[in-house]
């Protein structure tokens, strides 16, 4: 049987990462019979990332890499799409990605208030005596490098202002449809429900969670997907 390398269960979600919720739905929406094995350390795994999937004696990281490999024994997680919807599907999971996570990252890493709580869920398994050190120099590296990928500049009213054209894309989308591209869930809802229901489960309260949360039409979004993983 498939087996799915997550980070566990954290913030009342599936599991501390929205890549590793995105595999799990594409793993449902697959058909494949899989299970799930917890792990707070990925540093045995190929890219040191999670989520893996370990099937037929290999290790394939990396959602999209996990996608293809579906793809590559039947799923069609795209089936019955125009070719234009499919662009579109690959620019909302691109926005996601690339650009809402990080948003999610600097919620979560950044904040002073509520970074012990993401110390010890991130670092759990780190023991106690080490715990302080190791997660502070990660978390200095990690704000570091969003300082330069340039995100970590800003304020978290700049970094909403920012994400606002992508949420109103995301509800112009959703508006009149149960997914992103109809009444069946598709590639893009794998990518896109899993960011915004981190978004509203990071620790404290944060300028996206209270935009994302006042939104029926997110929220509706967000209730669909974690009810496909209950």
């Amino acid at each position: 049987m498939i087996t799915l390398l997550t980070y566990p269960p954290a913030f009342g979600q599936f599991s501390g990462s929205p890549f590793c919720i995105k595999a799990a739905h594409l793993l449902n929406f697959s058909g494949q019979r899989w299970q799930r094995e917890n792990t707070l350390d990925p540093r045995m795994m190929p890219h040191q990332k999670l989520p893996v999937l370990r099937a037929e004696d290999q290790l394939i990281a990396d959602s999209d890499m996990i996608r293809a490999y579906l793809e590559s024994h039947g799923a069609r997680f795209d089936e019955g799409l125009s070719e234009i919807d499919k662009s579109t599907s690959r620019a909302f999971i691109r926005m996601a990605e690339e650009h809402l996570y990080f948003h999610i990252v600097l919620d979560r890493w950044a904040n002073d208030e509520t970074w012990p709580e993401i110390r010890e869920t991130y670092f759990g398994a780190v023991p106690r005596l080490l715990r302080r050190m190791v997660a502070n120099k990660t978390r200095r590296n990690l704000l570091q490098a969003m300082h330069h990928q340039g995100l970590g500049r800003f304020t978290p009213q700049q970094r909403l202002a920012r994400l606002e054209t992508d949420l109103e894309a995301i509800v112009t989308r959703l508006w009149q449809n149960r997914f992103l591209f109809g009444d069946r869930p598709t590639a893009a809802d794998a990518s896109v429900g899993p960011m915004l229901s981190a978004a509203i489960a990071s620790p404290g309260q944060t300028a996206l969670s209270s935009r994302i949360k006042e939104n029926a039409v997110l929220m509706g979004d967000v209730t669909r997907g974690e009810e496909m993983l209950v």
